[in-house]
């Protein structure tokens, strides 16, 4: 009987994370014609960014890099994205899921953010995605900078929503930090 409701409880929390990481992926889809544009060399997309932030605290580390994974595709398949969209919002997806779930606090995931898109992910995209699936060089310093700057303005954004939603009593991160 025991075992029975824990599966039930766990079921019912999977549907839940299934239903928040479909809607941010499709706010993360529909917002990305409006949201992205180029700096530098590539392709911003804050909106990115700041569904991470939000999946992070929300869902956690794996189901955020499911989200941004989602996004990136369908990015790509209609023609708003480019293939650094998947370093771009997946690295920083993860670790602020995991700074999140390691402090509970909202500031150290939109940190995580910033550090996988802002530091990280420029290296991935410069050295293994923009050369042997892109067949381009890229040069790292040229990354950095866009994203550095499209992550921080979607963690900002990210950290605005949480803190909005949390107040609106939309959204519960109990003995949660912000």
């Amino acid at each position: 009987m025991i075992q029975d409701v824990e599966i039930k409880k766990r079921g019912e929390t999977d549907t839940r994370k299934v239903a928040y990481a479909v809607v941010l992926a499709a706010i993360g889809v529909a917002l990305a014609p409006y949201t992205s544009f180029p700096i530098g060399i590539a392709k911003v997309n804050p909106t990115q960014h700041f569904i991470n932030v939000l999946a992070a605290a929300l869902l956690g580390p794996w189901w955020a890099v499911v989200t941004a994974a989602v996004i990136a595709v369908i990015r790509n398949v209609l023609g708003v994205g480019t293939l650094l969209a998947f370093p771009g919002g997946m690295i920083g997806a993860f670790l602020a899921g995991l700074f999140y779930q390691r402090t509970r606090n909202v500031y150290a995931g939109a940190t995580g953010e910033i550090i996988g898109t802002g530091l990280i992910a420029p290296v991935a995209s410069a050295f293994l995605v923009a050369p042997f699936l892109m067949g381009n060089v890229i040069p790292l310093f040229a990354l950095v900078p866009s994203f550095l700057a499209s992550a921080i303005v979607g963690a900002v954004l990210g950290i605005l929503a949480l803190d909005l939603l949390k107040r609106a009593d939309i959204i519960e991160l109990p003995g949660r930090k912000m």
